[in-house]
């Protein structure tokens, strides 16, 4: 009876071990390197640039969102009300046209989504970007370009155009001279 009881424990503990270290890491799914993609949405470049040194610095693949109808000086005026950023800006239900949907999102476990600030928060080309595609289990980590906005709660705006088991992290504001050094460090604090 104390043979079994030993054995039973010692049986016990090879099975707590064993799931221990059979778990996957944070970085790895089934063995497999996590794959990453740098989506943003530029509307003068300036984000564009940070993405570019961004996916470089994180190994990961890119992808421009375009509006199906480009933004012109005018239409980015913030000072006007009645310019149309300022009027997609007013309206929650605004979901300017996407120029494509050719992201393959089901491809990769996590995606850096980049954006310039629009009144404390994302463009709302953002939102149309999330809710044309299934992000369900996925991790978005945002990053953004501003002129002195913080990111404010754009990751709170943002989780209603996604699955409840999208993971959206707020991640950092950038300036367009953010160097692919600091970009890479900053990776390495993001995804461990």
């Amino acid at each position: 009876m104390k043979v079994k009881k030993i054995l039973l424990g010692l049986l016990t503990w090879c099975v707590t071990i064993f799931t221990a270290y059979a778990q996957p890491t944070p970085n790895k799914q089934n063995n497999k390197e996590m794959k990453t993609l740098v989506a943003y949405f530029s509307a003068t470049g300036t984000t564009k640039t940070v993405a570019q040194k961004l996916a470089n610095a994180a190994n990961a693949d890119i992808y421009e969102i375009r509006p199906q109808t480009a933004y012109s000086a005018a239409d980015l005026n913030w000072q006007d009300k009645n310019s149309r950023s300022s009027r997609e800006n007013a309206d929650e239900k605004a979901r300017p046209a996407l120029a494509d949907k050719n992201a393959k999102i089901a491809d990769y476990d996590v995606v850096f989504l980049g954006f310039p600030i629009w009144w404390y928060r994302a463009p709302k080309i953002i939102n149309t970007f999330l809710e044309s595609y299934d992000f369900s289990g996925k991790t978005i980590i945002l990053f953004a370009t501003s002129g002195g906005s913080p990111l404010g709660k754009s990751a709170d705006y943002l989780k209603g155009s996604c699955s409840a088991t999208t993971i959206i992290k707020n991640g950092k504001i950038f300036s367009n001279h953010a160097s692919e050094k600091e970009l890479a460090e900053w990776v390495k604090t993001i995804i461990k």
